[in-house]
């Protein structure tokens, strides 16, 4: 099954804050491992806010709001798209990813992990 990891984007990415060396290197290396093992199908970062555009459509309107975006909890800094045999697999893969950030000196981190729809995500109606 495929999942979905979206990393939140913290206030220091948000500024354009760049990673630190380290971090950038502990993720070099756990992507080149993902990949490897096949694991990992894509991943990617994210520019800031600042660089973006939302559209919201409500009561019949288009409305385009240019960021940046106020709420940072609710930013993707970051994605990866994995292949894995389970949830729990998925969530072993993700804390790898945490650690990383954590031996970095990353002081807050949160991502999130979900599946991706597939043909069996709905069943018909009875």
């Amino acid at each position: 099954m495929r999942y979905m990891m979206m990393i939140k984007a913290t206030k220091d990415y948000e500024t354009g804050l760049p990673p630190s060396p380290e971090l950038m290197a502990g993720m070099a290396k756990l992507t080149d491992e993902g990949v490897k093992a096949g694991a990992l199908l894509a991943s990617g970062g994210l520019l800031p806010s600042s660089a973006g555009a939302r559209i919201r459509y409500s009561g019949g309107k288009r409305a385009v709001i240019d960021g940046p975006f106020v709420e940072t909890k609710e930013l993707v800094g970051g994605y990866a798209i994995l292949e894995a045999s389970s949830k729990a697999e998925a969530m072993e893969l993700a804390n790898r990813v945490v650690d990383v950030h954590v031996n970095a000196g990353v002081a807050e981190f949160e991502i999130e992990i979900r599946p991706l729809f597939h043909d069996a995500s709905f069943s018909p109606a009875r």
